[in-house]
């Protein structure tokens, strides 16, 4: 799939098939994220990627916002270190990893962004670290390509030169 075709059509995804993802395309999906760029190269973050389905489900638990994370194939816990790009550097690699999955048939969805201090205990993460999101991985249980976007309509939203002037 070409990139923007993969940004034109990913969509969030709750529901995942009971299907293992290919060990050669996880690797892929989080060698997504340690290559993607970041502020001075610092590259703030950690991946843990959890296929237990034990931990799959206690992640499911103390991601309130996440308890579909207990259907996934997998999980990348992305963990970022104390900087002041941190979250903004992890949240490409994990663009770079929902892309990189959905070009390959592979849903998934942002889990998180708070309260996810309990995720850290479960995976022995330092005290030091934050946990910054959970990304479930899996075959979606519903065809999801190609279904429309909802979006605020372009000229609404992109503007040229100064903001209010449309961009055409």
């Amino acid at each position: 799939m070409e990139v923007f075709d993969a940004v034109r059509t990913v969509l969030a995804v709750r529901s995942y098939q009971n299907k293992p993802i290919r060990p050669e395309l996880t690797r892929r999906i989080v060698e997504a994220a340690h290559l993607t760029a970041s502020s001075m190269n610092r590259q703030p973050w950690h991946f843990v990627v959890v296929e237990n389905p034990g931990l799959l489900a206690e992640l499911g638990v103390v991601a309130r916002t996440g308890p579909y994370i207990t259907e996934a194939s997998l999980a990348v816990v992305v963990v970022i270190e104390q900087s002041e790009f941190a979250v903004s550097d992890a949240s490409r690699a994990i663009q770079s990893m929902i892309l990189t999955a959905w070009s390959e048939g592979v849903a998934s969805n942002w889990v998180g962004f708070f309260g996810l201090e309990a995720a850290k205990p479960l995976l022995g993460i330092p005290a030091e670290l934050d946990v910054l999101a959970i990304i479930p991985f899996g075959y979606p249980t519903v065809a999801k390509a190609g279904q429309k976007k909802k979006r605020k309509p372009f000229q609404n939203v992109v503007h040229r030169e100064r903001f209010g002037d449309p961009f055409r």
